[in-house]
């Protein structure tokens, strides 16, 4: 670490060296990039170096030790009904499932998972997908089914809207893709004997890194869960991150609530719940396993959703500004949070540079650095990044550099929603009832590509010519390379989404010839779903749970 940071200040000195400096547009650019990026980096080696603390204190482990009472455990053979209790007083949680067009079987496995998560509780569906298919399942695993009037507040509203129906001390939520593992309460309830506790996080665990996509969007947030988080601990600023996360319902009754004018509803929330002097933890043990983005689509709307709540806070919420009541590491790490995702377009600036040499002669360096030169102190910065992703990791996913390249049409367009005041539309990472074709989300990155493709044979084609091959050339068939990798995967998935296609349709084909043709199956069906979702409906949750069985309904 201490390696790593070194060779950042020893790049950021050459960089800022006067007799380095070139043509002053293209070394403005390469400046402005790579000083967010070394920002970003010091701020994580200062945040990682403050990780060493266990948040566990003895106050935890007393708590966790007096969670069961024995008589319980004798008497209760299911341990998903045994009483909790904190203090001397019982301990009462729910546990909401929020779902939004994820596949049946996905939310069947997580349902059936948290249902058996031990200690007592009440398992909620909560669905803004209005699937009479979800209600079905509900009332098939005995947990209590809530469908809202409307969509409002997206994912924040949702949990909104079941907190004014659920009674619990505590509530849990978990994406529909997301399986609980049973000791998820044990690990997590006991944090909250400590009276100024809002929420304890745990990380996202990926097993569906399948494919170049899912192990690259996985893999970006490893370091983040594994080192960063658990480095705010320190400040009190370990954020959540929406799923696999457990509540003070007293904390979100103080502020109001999920904070819903926000698709990054987790992230805003906690910076709610921070100035309001709530304490926070992060434990770094994985208590939950879900699925990552594993397509284009998938991806690209997870990153825009995530980054526009990032530039939401630097742009109208500075945590720099006197008004806001947090600590000067508080501030700090908030303001690395909102400011991260501006590394996603740094690229975008890295990319025009080579270009800019090979069509306009136009160098960010001076003529006089030579290739060694640059290439020691870059190795410095950028190889030292990756050595460090060995020694921590224990690899190096050349699909995380790939996603990290080409992800910056992602996150200008977040920075212009903010800027613009534009609404984005929410759209659950889960949600495949609508998949189309991967290069409907990914027309900047084929126009770059094809650039860069047509750049690279001019620049080889120039170096032939003059019997010299150039920094230029390198560095531009490298990020053609990168960028290629990228087409190359969205062309792979659209095939294999296209050969999905022509089954299911010969399969609904197949399935149409064996149905009556009078049609009035299908307007009957039509009809009833239309009428249902118009109702807010509770299904009653198992018999051991606590509450009578009822079903309400509200025009």
């Amino acid at each position: 670490m201490l390696i790593g940071t070194g060779g950042i200040l020893l790049y950021a000195g050459f960089l800022l060296n006067p007799a380095s400096r070139g043509d002053w547009l293209p070394y403005v650019m390469v400046i402005g990039a790579e000083s967010v990026l070394i920002f970003q980096a010091l701020l994580s080696m200062w945040t990682i170096l403050s990780g060493s603390q266990d948040p566990r204190d003895f106050g935890f482990h007393r708590a966790k030790a007096g969670l069961f009472r024995t008589r319980d455990i004798e008497r209760l053979s299911d341990a998903s009904q045994r009483p909790m209790y904190l203090d001397g007083a019982r301990a009462t949680v729910d546990v909401f499932i929020t779902t939004y067009g994820e596949s049946i079987d996905a939310i069947r496995k997580t349902v059936t998972a948290a249902a058996a998560i031990r200690g007592e509780h009440i398992t909620w569906i909560l669905d803004d997908g209005k699937s009479d298919e979800v209600r079905t399942l509900a009332e098939e695993l005995g947990a209590r089914y809530v469908r809202r009037l409307s969509s409002g507040g997206a994912k924040a509203g949702n949990v909104n809207h079941a907190l004014s129906l659920a009674g619990g001390d505590y509530f849990a939520i978990f994406d529909a893709d997301f399986v609980p593992r049973p000791e998820f309460l044990e690990e997590t309830v006991p944090f909250f004997s400590d009276e100024h506790v809002a929420f304890v996080q745990t990380p996202q665990k990926y097993g569906n890194l399948h494919n170049v996509i899912s192990r690259g969007a996985g893999y970006m947030q490893s370091v983040f869960y594994r080192f960063i988080q658990p480095g705010r601990n320190r400040f009190n600023a370990a954020f959540c991150v929406g799923t696999n996360v457990i509540f003070r319902r007293a904390a979100i009754d103080e502020v109001g609530g999920m904070y819903t004018d926000s698709k990054s509803e987790d992230v805003w929330t906690s910076l709610m719940l921070h100035e309001a002097g709530w304490r926070t933890i992060y434990i770094p043990t994985v208590l939950a396993v879900g699925d990552a983005p594993d397509t284009v689509e998938a991806y690209t709307k997870q990153q825009l959703r995530w980054a526009t709540g990032g530039f939401e806070i630097l742009l109208t919420h500075n945590p720099l500004s006197r008004k806001r009541r947090l600590s000067l590491d508080q501030r700090l790490q908030y303001l690395v949070t909102a400011s991260f995702y501006l590394t996603g377009i740094c690229p975008l600036l890295l990319l025009l540079v080579p270009p800019m040499e090979i069509y306009f002669d136009l160098r960010p360096m001076n003529l006089s650095t030579t290739v060694l030169t640059w290439a020691l102190y870059y190795g410095g910065f950028y190889v030292m990044q990756i050595v460090l992703a060995f020694y921590t990791m224990g690899s190096f996913r050349w699909e995380t550099l790939m996603l990290a390249t080409a992800s910056f049409p992602i996150y200008v367009a977040a920075l212009w929603n903010v800027i613009a005041g534009k609404e984005q539309r929410w759209s659950a990472t889960g949600d495949k009832s609508k998949a189309s074709s991967p290069f409907n989300f990914m027309i900047p990155q084929v126009l770059f590509f094809v650039f860069l493709l047509l750049t690279s044979v001019v620049a080889i084609a120039r170096d032939l010519d003059n019997g010299v091959l150039t920094l230029a050339t390198g560095w531009n068939v490298t990020n053609t390379i990168i960028l290629g990798s990228f087409v190359f995967a969205a062309s792979r998935e659209a095939r294999i989404g296209r050969r999905v296609n022509r089954e299911l349709g010969r399969s609904r084909r197949s399935a149409g010839r064996r149905v009556a043709p009078s049609g009035t199956g299908t307007a009957a069906l039509a009809n009833s779903s239309t009428s249902f979702t118009t109702t807010t409906a509770i299904i009653p949750a198992a018999p051991h749970s606590a509450g009578p069985a009822r079903e309400e309904v509200s025009a």
